[in-house]
């Protein structure tokens, strides 16, 4: 595992953590206080430059439960897509969306 994060007067305020990373892929879990995504540019490209430059990984995946509006509506501003559903999978039996961010289709590197 790999983290990257992002503190404000001391302050975490937000991180990023990837897993279990191959050569091609790594699973990317993220975290932000609320309004950190806004004006934070250069810590996302931090972010996106480890797996995608330094890495040289072809994609990331990230998976998030389907009634996490929050979580699904950042993923999606990020830029990943929904790659799969996996019914039932959730902890209270809802099911769990894969979503992926290929290389190519990362505005911030």
């Amino acid at each position: 595992m790999q983290g990257i994060g992002l503190e404000n007067d001391g302050e975490m305020v937000a991180g990023v953590v990837f897993e279990r990373i191959n050569a091609c892929n790594a699973w990317v879990h993220i975290a932000l206080e609320d309004g950190w995504l806004h004006g934070s540019r250069e810590f996302l490209r931090a972010c996106f430059a480890y797996p995608f430059l330094q890495l040289k990984l072809k994609r990331l995946s990230g998976y998030v439960e389907a009634k996490n509006t929050a979580a699904r509506t950042l993923d999606e501003h990020l830029g990943f897509k929904q790659e799969a559903v996996l019914q039932g999978a959730a902890h209270d039996g809802g099911d769990i969306l894969i979503y992926v961010m290929h290389r190519e289709d990362c505005r911030y590197v």
